[in-house]
């Protein structure tokens, strides 16, 4: 039996499923493919006379063909870059009525024929062409015939390569980068020199190569149009064209310089210019796992992770960072946000909110809203008497990490912490030495030189909550910050991160679905459902009054939504809760309790346990799980005989009930999956909260 191969990251194979042995009816026709277009080249060296290899190449004709050839082609790549890089930046970040029919043209002249795009050219520049005699008779101009045209056939069937190629480079370049950058201070020009530029650059060298090379062979459409006269149009493919009929040897001769020439291209370009843009931040699932099992870093990574964070040189968590003049929040933060999320902010300085809510809630949104990037909703937001609404993101002195981090793949993790200072007018020593107190803050100094490539997913994320700091914003955003940190790191972090939000002067949001976080780091929680802010109170009153029963369910409490009755709460199906403190009855309402105050026993005969008054039903088994030390058992109580049929009452899902027992009661209950057990809770412990 063979094992089919697969390529690991560091170049080996190992067995891939579905890869093996290619099947005899594919492989003779893909060998008969190669096999086509290499001989035509084998042909060419085996007729290469090369003892008059240099005689031929060397001959005064041979010579001024090749300069015209680099002349043209140079001429060629030149004007491709002054009209193609704008055209491609339009095709891939402009969205315009008629942008099919302009990447249609853009397409034509790779699959036109040369000689029909030359009679093309010759209709519209010719003597006689539609703009031919405006052009002799303004400029004295006259394209046919001349190194001009021969420069404008071959830009018209190369520069397709370089527009195509750079399309694809912008187009695949997340446009996270480029908002992150933004949010840090620097403005558009800053952000395209500085990010976009070396992102797509490889997209760019390898169109630019490409065009450049395809130019240095045009032949059809130069010849028809421009013509084939020595010293000013004859370029080396004119040249082979020639000596065919007049020395078909050094044709040969001159045919493999042209040879070596586009595959040299080709060689330079294989893999080295055509990755994916930003691959090494884009593929953090395919970084090297930590052997420490940290979610982020590697054997000295973990040491730091694990090490006491450092004490900050000014004891607020700023160290010794001294903002530019005016940069300190001038006052309390007011956002209102309309749109796909709906939510009023008032805040002060210092002030740290945590925003949770269920997936799709608008989380992101209402960030990426305060930011100024977001379609899908728009917020007025002042800073005391500061007015950012109309601002660009670059000047309105808010920050965010997205959940990725969004490291600058190009820069290294100290570059990367003191891109804000730098874009935001500090000196470049004065910023990278706050930028390195950000990184020895949050143990990740040992990684300065480090690029994301070389990060792992903890460890970036550390680098992106570094950066966002550096900056001293007014406004910092974090989006899931310590997500992909593992339960020890994200501790040390955390402990990190409270330290520099003691002494932030500005407000944070932090996105999360900790509540463990939402605790510890917050001073308030906001909390959105389905767009909309349904509580926005201290995590304490969160934790007391779950306003929604996501977010009980988030603080690992049973959440029941039903309506108030006159001794607690009516659920779904008809399932009847008592509480010891009732509401007044039929009001929408949520009934909270913990899952160690729910007590199972077996089903027996006779009446069910006694004591405080308590709920109790007859319930199924849904599933058994353990949780740090304790097992976690969900049930579905039964509903009455007659749920379902009485006017009023609540449909839905069957209500779940999740209980904590210890290991010992476990042992003796034995609850397996489709089991029956009676639940008890007493009145005591449910909590029936308005909605």
């Amino acid at each position: 039996m063979t094992t089919a191969p697969t390529r690991r990251r560091n170049g080996s194979t190992a067995a891939v499923p579905g890869v093996g042995r290619p099947p005899v009816a594919l492989l003779v026709p893909a060998l008969l493919a190669v096999a086509l277009l290499a001989l035509p080249l084998v042909g060419v060296l085996a007729r290469t006379p090369w003892s008059e290899l240099g005689s031929h190449l060397g001959s005064p004709a041979a010579l001024e063909a090749l300069r015209l050839s680099l002349v043209v082609s140079g001429w060629s790549l030149l004007l491709s870059l002054v009209l193609g890089v704008p055209l491609a930046w339009m095709l891939a970040r402009v969205p315009f009525r008629g942008r099919a029919v302009v990447r249609s043209l853009v397409l034509l002249p790779m699959v036109l024929p040369p000689t029909v795009g030359g009679v093309a050219l010759l209709t519209v520049f010719g003597r006689r062409g539609l703009l031919g005699p405006w052009l002799k008779g303004w400029f004295g101009l006259t394209l046919p015939f001349h190194t001009s045209g021969a420069v404008l056939a071959a830009t018209f069937v190369s520069m397709p390569f370089l527009v195509i190629s750079l399309e694809g480079a912008l187009a695949g370049l997340r446009p996270g980068y480029e908002e992150t950058a933004a949010s840090l201070g620097a403005s558009p020009a800053r952000v395209f020199v500085t990010v976009t530029l070396p992102l797509v650059a490889p997209g760019l060298a390898a169109g630019a190569a490409l065009t450049w090379a395809r130019a240095l062979g045009e032949f059809g459409a130069t010849i028809t149009f421009a013509g084939n006269l020595p010293g000013t149009t004859q370029t080396l493919p004119l040249r082979v064209y020639l000596l065919l009929q007049e020395e078909p040897e050094a044709a040969v001769s001159v045919s493999l310089l042209l040879l070596v020439v586009a595959m040299a291209v080709l060689v330079a370009l294989r893999g080295r210019w055509t990755g994916p843009v930003g691959h090494g931040a884009l593929r953090s699932a395919e970084r090297e796992p930590d052997p420490a099992g940290d979610g982020g870093t590697d054997d000295e990574g973990s040491r730091a992770a694990g090490a006491a964070v450092p004490t900050p040189v000014d004891g607020t968590g700023a160290g010794a960072d001294t903002p530019p003049a005016g940069t300190a929040a001038t006052g309390p933060l007011r956002a209102r946000v309309r749109g796909l999320v709906e939510a009023e902010l008032i805040a002060e300085p210092g002030t740290t909110i945590a925003v949770v809510g269920p997936n799709g809630a608008g989380k992101t949104t209402l960030l990426r809203a305060l930011l100024g990037i977001s379609p899908l909703a728009r917020a007025s937001v002042r800073f005391g008497d500061r007015d950012v609404t109309d601002e660009p993101a670059h000047r309105r002195r808010v920050a965010w990490v997205p959940q990725d981090g969004a490291l600058f793949p190009h820069l290294s993790a100290l570059a990367n912490a003191a891109y804000g200072p730098r874009a935001r007018g500090v000196g470049r020593r004065r910023a990278r030495e706050t930028a390195r107190r950000r990184l020895t803050a949050l143990g990740v100094a040992h990684l300065a030189d480090r690029r994301p490539a070389q990060l792992s997913g903890g460890q970036a994320q550390r680098v992106a909550l570094a950066r966002a700091l550096a900056g001293r914003p007014d406004l910092l955003l974090l989006d899931e910050p310590l997500a992909a940190l593992d339960q020890s790191a994200r501790a040390v972090v955390r402990q990190a991160l409270r330290t520099h939000l003691a002494g932030f002067d500005g407000v944070c949001l932090i996105v999360t679905h900790d509540p463990v976080e939402a605790v510890a780091l917050a001073d308030r929680v906001l909390v959105l459902e389905d767009g909309r802010a349904v509580q926005d109170a201290p995590p304490a009153e969160v934790v007391r009054h779950p306003a929604s029963p996501w977010v009980a369910r988030m603080l690992g409490l049973n959440a029941w939504p039903g309506r108030t009755t006159e001794e607690g709460l009516e659920a779904a199906r008809g399932v009847r809760l008592v509480a010891a403190e009732p509401l007044p009855a039929d009001r929408p309402a949520l009934a909270v309790f913990a899952p160690e105050t729910v007590a199972l026993y077996p089903p027996a005969p006779g009446p069910p346990p006694h004591g405080s008054p308590r709920n109790t039903w007859p319930a199924t088994v849904r599933e058994v799980a353990t949780a740090g030390g304790r097992v976690r058992v969900t049930v579905l109580p039964d509903p009455p005989g007659d749920a379902g049929t009485a006017e009023g009452r609540a449909e839905g899902p069957p209500p779940e009930v999740v209980a904590e027992i210890t290991p010992a009661a476990a042992a003796e209950l034995r609850p397996v999956e489709g089991g029956r057990v009676v639940v008890v809770v007493k009145a005591t412990e449910v909590r029936v909260v308005p909605l």
